[in-house]
């Protein structure tokens, strides 16, 4: 039993962790069952002035706080990772929306309502697109072959299975985009900040990389998809 004593009025919190056979029944090594414990505790003290006392006990409550977050993610880490998009919008002009963008979220993906583009077809749009903030955007699915996203704000962006041949994406700014399956054929990233964007399994042939702005971890990530031309992994400067 693992405990964490701060001084305190006494409160605690006591969570069960699940055995490993229960997480996953295909483990061959059982593992016994433990209690994980966070307790916020305190003997009283002498006089003292109010405010310190005050201080004191918010102090406590943050601490209490953190700690008890932490036993609830450690105990159950599905919490975490059940998150799941939300359900198509019905709304009906949800795909004029990419026209006028998010104008709330910008580089931090915050936003009061997802812009929600998925299966959309934007193919050859020359100029309602460009220098749009598409930031936390719904993507998968849809389409922007031929169309001008120049200049265009996509920061946390959602664009698994998303079709962006032919697209210029001089100047924009992709960071942190999931690209994920994404058919990036000919795409052209001239100035574009890539940093902390993913192309698992995407589509790269003869994709344009001039002068991109991307991190080290993530260049030797994105170097790894072998459809880049020869011509882009020069570009890029992949090893």
């Amino acid at each position: 039993m693992a405990a964490f004593l701060l001084p305190g009025p006494q409160t605690g919190l006591c969570l069960r962790r699940p055995s490993s056979t229960l997480l996953n029944r295909r483990s061959s090594v059982p593992e016994t069952r433990s209690l994980l414990c966070v307790s916020c505790s305190s003997a009283k003290h002498g006089s003292g002035s109010g405010e310190r006392e005050c201080l004191f006990n918010e102090m406590k409550s943050i601490a209490c706080g953190v700690l008890a977050v932490w036993a609830l993610t450690a105990t159950s880490p599905v919490i975490a990772a059940s998150q799941r998009l939300p359900p198509l919008s019905t709304e009906p002009d949800r795909c004029e929306k990419a026209y006028v963008g998010n104008t709330i979220g910008q580089a931090n993906g915050v936003y009061d309502k997802p812009i929600d583009l998925r299966f959309c077809d934007y193919t050859n749009e020359k100029s309602n697109l460009k220098g749009k903030s598409l930031a936390a955007a719904l993507m998968s699915g849809a389409k922007f072959d031929g169309a001008d996203m120049s200049e265009v704000v996509m920061s946390k962006a959602y664009a698994v299975g998303a079709s962006f041949k032919g697209v210029d994406f001089s100047n924009a700014v992709l960071d942190r985009v999931n690209f994920g399956k994404a058919n990036l054929q000919g795409a052209v990233f001239k100035n574009t900040v890539l940093s902390g964007s993913t192309f698992e399994e995407a589509q790269l042939q003869d994709a344009i990389f001039e002068d991109t702005i991307i991190g080290y971890i993530d260049l030797q990530k994105l170097c790894t998809n072998t459809t880049i031309s020869a011509e882009g992994r020069a570009e890029l400067g992949c090893r």
